[in-house]
């Protein structure tokens, strides 16, 4: 593994240069700066940028970073993050990291490297790289969105479990008894928490949910498309669909009408999320809604206590769901 040692000797400097082109306290002329950052590049050295003495003030700014800018949800939660933010006086730097494991290492290492206050985060999957890099920081790190199992990183999210609950518990007080799933990505927490949900919720009540009416989704509009797909061709039998984000509650909506099935004379459909798309669909979209503003302002919120040294009682907030009931469910036929 490369050192700061290394770095020096390849660039014909010293170490104490070195450390300041890393840490920024101390101006560096132009050409020596650009000449110890290919050194740092040439020689893979991964700087403990981390650690909190680098930063000898607030920058006022935080970072964030999540899978996908475009995406309904993420464009969603950035918009009141970066409100929440604005009126504490920050500004915000956004990074998308497209899913990818290594992006999101190069994304959060050149965030670090700004010297900001601290990090939202919401990780690609399981297979985030970032887990033993956050532990080693000392900038305050807040995940949103997908939590962890079984590590104690400041988090907010939404209770996913419950979501599931009150999805299946809606279209329980319907009167049907068949139901289908689409799930998000299974190495993404939330997916396998909502699933969990929605299952013991159909189980309590006394009703089966076959295995074969499960089908993993990627919490795109395609997935809902190709769910469906897949459901009526193995031969799934239902007549309620939940899907676990509203992209995907809509692709398989659209994708059900034209196979001839409508909606919800034939089957329910129900997604999750709320956000614009789903009182646009037709029909309308019945979902479980998350408080993207609620959760944005407590992911600021405790990220700015944590960069001040604040005490935090709570380190894990989960904010509640809400059932938004509109046209795209409804009473099981007789």
């Amino acid at each position: 593994m490369a050192s700061m040692k290394d770095v020096a000797r390849l660039s014909d400097v010293s170490i104490s240069t070195v450390s300041r082109v890393i840490s920024g306290t101390i101006p560096v002329d132009r050409v020596t700066r650009r000449r110890v950052e290919r050194a740092i590049e040439s020689t893979g050295y991964k700087p403990n940028l981390i650690a909190r003495g680098l930063r000898v003030k607030s920058t006022n700014l935080v970072g964030m970073l999540v899978p996908e800018i475009r995406t309904t949800s993420f464009a969603t939660l950035i918009e009141y993050v970066e409100e929440c933010a604005e009126a504490l006086g920050y500004n915000l730097i956004l990074g998308g990291t497209g899913g990818d494991p290594e992006r999101e290492e190069r994304f959060f290492e050149n965030l670090i490297r700004r010297h900001i206050d601290g990090i939202i985060i919401s990780l690609v999957s399981d297979r985030s790289r970032l887990i033993q890099i956050i532990d080693r920081t000392e900038v305050p790190v807040v995940i949103v969105d997908r939590p962890l199992d079984n590590h104690d990183l400041p988090t907010v999210v939404l209770d996913n479990y419950e979501a599931g609950v009150m999805a299946a518990g809606h279209l329980l007080s319907l009167g049907h008894e068949r139901y289908a799933c689409i799930t998000g990505d299974r190495d993404i927490s939330i997916a396998r928490e909502r699933t969990d949900g929605f299952r013991d919720s159909l189980k309590a009540a006394g009703k089966y949910f076959a295995e074969q009416n499960i089908v993993e989704g990627h919490f795109d509009y395609d997935s809902g498309r190709n769910g469906v797909d897949i459901l009526l061709d193995r031969g799934a039998d239902f007549t309620a669909l939940w899907a676990q984000n509203d992209l995907m509650a809509i692709g398989a909506l659209n994708r059900l009408r034209e196979r001839g099935i409508s909606v919800p004379g034939d089957v329910s459909v129900m997604g999750l999320d709320n956000v614009e798309d789903s009182w646009m669909a037709r029909p309308a979209l019945t979902t479980v809604a998350q408080p993207y503003r609620k959760i944005a302002d407590s992911a600021v919120r405790l990220l700015l206590n944590l960069s001040k040294n604040i005490e935090v009682e709570d380190r894990r907030v989960y904010h509640q769901p809400e059932l938004v009931i509109r046209d795209s469910t409804g009473p099981v036929k007789g």
